[in-house]
């Protein structure tokens, strides 16, 4: 057994720096994310030309942006509805439907006729297409009642499993990082394209909405194979497929006991998770892979050589991640995407992490007690912390004519 030597390892002296660095981690909500939501990412765009073939249909059974083939650009944008009245609630809501349904399309606003006013449409995203844009909306507790009062007549109306993520033990979380009446969820092949329907979406909702917090995500990976997270792992290895629409409705979609406009529907879990990079960057490849339970290089589980082969979780250290996580024999399907928000100026650490991001029909039944688990005993625990959260129900998919949520009012 290893004798420890008093005082503090090199790790945890720069363990303690970078959590010394959480609370000046994140930037104040609203406009203050501007510096952050223009960031640009190594990620290589694509040609204009095939940006102008991708789009994806706004309306549909279910709402795009779920089960879709993951983009690279990510906007997670959270509002807080500043009115109490219902009719300018739907406005709003019916003005996000037509812009969606135009930006997902490729398609700008039309021009400013009158040279003295503001244009309609911001411009940055001209002529780049549609690039795989979707756009997909979602609605929090807080929507359905609010420090006790139902502002809009919803609360009979509220989803079955829609309840606050409780605190876990080792959380860290911001509320300005955190909930919120509604989440959209904006992700393209071309972060200008992802960016421009963010930002007209918030330009759209001045005087009834504000912007509680918005964060930005970049994924990338070689075609065929699972993308990596920032700790150099293959990340969603365990996904499921995103043809198997069986599985799907087992995991993913809400069916019978759920208000009719959530059948069809699903909801989406959001974790912000930091990562401290500068510590991992030291621990030894046999520790990297005893934390996850997989190797780095192919993804394969302990005693096995591929990275989809089965897991045999007798082979993995008891506190890996991998071996936790099939331990709760729940499914979810994750849809994460990294981040990076410069340097902690306290510690000289970069902020970067994970938007962890899942979808699955009772998040009751398998997202929390999943995390309930992993946070315990998780090994990855050196090495994040949780700092943002939320839970939100995302209506079944919009038919043309309709606006998002109308079965919800109706």
């Amino acid at each position: 057994m290893e004798n420890k030597q008093p005082g503090y390892t090199r790790r945890e002296i720069l363990k303690l720096s970078a959590a010394a660095g959480l609370g000046v981690a994140v930037g104040a909500s609203g406009l203050g994310t501007v510096g952050m939501i223009v960031d640009t990412f190594s990620a290589k765009p694509t040609s204009s030309n095939k940006q102008e073939k991708t789009v994806i249909p706004f309306y549909g059974k279910h709402q795009a942006g779920i089960v879709t083939p993951q983009q690279t650009y990510l906007y997670l944008a959270s509002f807080d509805i500043t009115t109490n009245d219902r009719r300018e609630l739907i406005h709003l809501l019916k003005t996000w439907t037509k812009l969606s349904e135009r930006f997902t399309q490729g398609r700008n606003l039309d021009a400013t006729q009158n040279d003295w006013l503001p244009p309609k449409d911001t411009g940055e995203a001209l002529g780049l297409g549609a690039s795989r844009l979707t756009i997909t909306f979602g609605f929090g507790s807080s929507l359905f009642n609010k420090d006790g009062k139902d502002r809009f007549g919803l609360s009979h109306r509220k989803p079955l499993h829609l309840k606050p993520i409780p605190t876990m033990p080792r959380d860290a979380i911001d509320p300005s990082l955190s909930d919120g009446d509604i989440i959209v969820q904006v992700c393209a092949d071309d972060q200008l394209v992802a960016f421009h329907a963010v930002r007209n979406l918030i330009k759209a909702a001045v005087g009834t909405a504000t912007i509680k917090w918005l964060n930005a995500g970049f994924l990338n990976g070689k075609r065929g194979e699972t993308p990596r997270n920032l700790f150099g792992f293959k990340d969603g290895t365990a996904n499921l497929s995103i043809n198997d629409v069986k599985k799907q409705n087992q995991v993913i979609w809400c069916g019978q006991g759920e208000p009719d406009w959530m059948k069809g529907g699903t909801y989406l879990a959001y974790r912000n998770i930091r990562m401290f990079l500068e510590i991992w960057d030291l621990s030894s490849l046999k520790e990297q892979e005893d934390t996850f339970g997989r190797r780095k290089l192919s993804g394969a589980p302990y005693g096995k050589g591929h990275e989809h082969d089965p897991v045999d979780v007798t082979k993995l250290p008891k506190d890996s991640h991998v071996a936790l996580a099939k331990s709760t024999g729940q499914e979810i399907f994750r849809r994460g995407y990294n981040y990076s928000d410069g340097i902690d100026p306290k510690t000289g650490n970069i902020k970067a992490g994970l938007q962890f991001i899942s979808f699955q029909k009772n998040p009751q039944a398998s997202f929390v007690p999943m995390l309930a688990l992993l946070s315990k005993n998780d090994a990855l625990n050196e090495y994040t912390k949780h700092i943002g959260s939320g839970l939100y129900a995302i209506p079944r998919g919009i038919k043309k004519g309709e606006y998002i949520g109308q079965a919800l009012f109706s």
